[in-house]
């Protein structure tokens, strides 16, 4: 980012509770240093960054329009384990990312951002400011976990 400038910012968040809380929180936080946020993301999270007094701007309308997200997201409910892990990797991420690659540029470019915030669960994502030469980090809200098997296991279920 640029030496305490003020910045308009992008955030993009996974469309899931435990995501969008502390992004919105830290979008607030940014937002009372002067700094511009606005929030990219697909319709249904409209709500929340709108309750957080967030501008929002949607994306991916089509491929995910509003009230999409809880139908598609509906069967990790049923799910333990790794078993969630495997189901969100191969059933629910590639369609965010393949929309999210597709349009993304093209709301940045619309919205004017200088910088993003990223979600890293929203996998490959920073490929888009990568190849925009755009500035960004990208925030953990999950335990680190580490599919490669080149560190420690962190996510476990424990037998009760």
């Amino acid at each position: 980012m640029n030496d305490g400038a003020i910045m308009k910012i992008g955030f993009l968040s996974m469309p899931l509770t435990g995501h969008l809380n502390p992004m919105t929180a830290l979008a607030r936080k940014l937002q009372s240093r002067g700094h511009e946020v606005v929030f990219i993301g697909v319709p249904d999270i409209e709500p929340v960054v709108r309750a957080a007094d967030l501008d929002f701007v949607p994306f991916c309308e089509n491929e995910y329009p509003p009230d999409s997200m809880a139908k598609r997201w509906a069967g990790v409910a049923k799910l333990h384990g790794l078993d969630v892990i495997r189901y969100t990797a191969r059933e629910l991420t590639p369609g965010l990312v393949k929309a999210a690659l597709e349009h993304l540029p093209g709301k940045i470019a619309e919205t004017g951002v200088s910088a993003l915030i990223l979600d890293t669960v929203y996998r490959l994502i920073e490929i888009v400011p990568m190849h925009l030469r755009l500035s960004y980090v990208q925030i953990w809200n999950v335990l680190h976990f580490d599919s490669s098997g080149s560190t420690p296991l962190a996510l476990l279920q424990l037998a009760s």
